[in-house]
């Protein structure tokens, strides 16, 4: 059939003219957008084209001098080569100090369990030293509204003095808790996990195991951060632990008079200070003693003992931590760090490997000859940070920057960023 033909002609034939003034519109519409899109992208880069290479080059030169003066900054206080990252210390910890506020709860019977201890000595003392810091310091604020952090006041050491037994101090530390989240809003709005507790002793971390809710929930400032005591480390924060004060001056440019390779001095309270005794006791090389220096002997000859040894031995006693890095790090000592699991104070701002030996326990029967294989050049270097990285370790009254109690705040800054409920 031939029919359908002539139709299908005629009507091609006569939409040709429309066909084709539908073609010229759409390109003259694609020729439109195309044009404003062009222009439009070009007012958002420069207003004025001309100067968009000069603007281009203006940002990056911000970029770089901003990077230059934080990299300069850090630098300048002598501790870029310690920092994991430096300019984002340098940053954090200047915000820290311009907006961080803690409020200190006022319950509790100040004549015994919730002040400062009396005294700010003896190997538990950063404990004490924080309580009476954060009460005296510009962080502390009365207003819990304006409040980043709350800081609950608890001195289990005190208890302790008291001769409280354990299973009171756990009653003590309950119904103290409880009484702070019936009486104030402010645990139930993040179930705890904007609160905080310190305690160098283990007592304080014993004493608070019998509420599960405020070891889970809230953040613990403690000197034995180890795994049997259910240490978080991305909540919880290591203590340095430090012997003050410090019976003779800061070790420093003394290089010359470190003439033995190692130093151990103590009591063999755990497993790794058996071996370590009784495969290097009698060694010509490492100076290891099985027992404390007799101070019948001399006036500070533990002490002595710091400022002529280039690494000194640092095994875990019956906790993970010990006065004796500390030490080690003031008297200018290289600390050798030997522990299976230990959360190092501040590692995770400061590298560890820069300014310490950090090793496993079963390296302990090739403690000399790893020593032995650390070149001079290296350990000038580690000796070098070391010094930089004294005043970390170092308290204060009233404190200074970048010492222990402001590197221990920074580390509660960090976390309050993390706190989601």
């Amino acid at each position: 059939m031939s029919t359908g033909k002539p139709p299908q002609t005629a009507y091609f034939s006569s939409s040709l003219p429309l066909c084709s003034l539908q073609g010229s519109l759409l390109t003259l519409a694609v020729l439109t957008l195309f044009s404003l899109t062009y222009f439009s992208l070009n007012s958002l880069r420069s207003p004025l084209p001309s100067s968009s290479a000069t603007t281009q080059v203006s940002v990056a030169k911000l970029v770089r001098d901003d990077h230059k003066a934080a990299k300069d900054g850090v630098e300048e206080d002598g501790l870029y080569d310690i920092y994991h990252s430096p300019e984002v210390f340098r940053l954090n910890y200047a915000e820290m100090e311009r907006k961080f506020k803690v409020y200190i709860y006022p319950d509790g019977d100040p004549n015994t369990f919730y002040q400062t201890p009396r005294k700010l000595t003896g190997k538990y003392a950063s404990e004490g030293y924080f309580f009476q810091n954060i009460r005296e310091s510009r962080f502390r604020t009365e207003d819990p509204d304006q409040a980043h952090l709350f800081f609950i006041p608890i001195s289990c050491h005190k208890m302790r003095g008291k001769g409280t037994s354990y299973e009171n101090m756990t009653i003590i530390v309950q119904n103290y808790v409880q009484m702070l989240i019936s009486k104030y809003p402010y645990w139930n709005r993040t179930l705890g996990a904007d609160h905080f507790f310190v305690t160098c002793h283990d007592v304080g971390v014993r004493a608070t195991e019998g509420l599960p809710l405020l070891v889970k929930n809230s953040m613990r400032v403690v000197c034995s951060p180890s795994y049997d005591v259910g240490f978080i480390p991305h909540k919880d924060v290591a203590l340095p632990q430090v012997l003050q004060p410090f019976a003779l001056p800061a070790g420093g440019n003394d290089l010359e008079n470190r003439t033995t390779l190692g130093f151990w001095a103590g009591h063999r309270n755990s497993k790794i200070r058996v071996i370590l005794a009784r495969v290097w006791e009698n060694d010509t090389e490492l100076d290891i003693s099985n027992n404390r220096i007799n101070r019948a002997m001399g006036p500070l000859l533990y002490q002595k003992r710091f400022y002529r040894t280039k690494f000194c031995i640092c095994p875990g006693g019956s906790q993970v931590n010990s006065a004796r890095i500390t030490d080690s790090i003031h008297y200018g000592c290289v600390p050798v760090i030997l522990s299976n699991y230990y959360d190092l104070p501040f590692n995770d701002i400061l590298d560890w490997h820069k300014f310490a030996v950090v090793l496993k326990e079963n390296d302990v029967y090739q403690l000399k000859q790893i020593l032995k294989d650390i070149p001079d050049a290296d350990f000038v270097t580690l000796h070098k940070n070391l010094v930089k990285v004294q005043r970390h370790y170092q308290w204060n009254s009233p404190p200074i920057k970048f010492d222990a109690f402001h590197m221990v705040m920074y580390e509660l800054w960090l976390r309050h960023h993390v706190i989601k409920y």
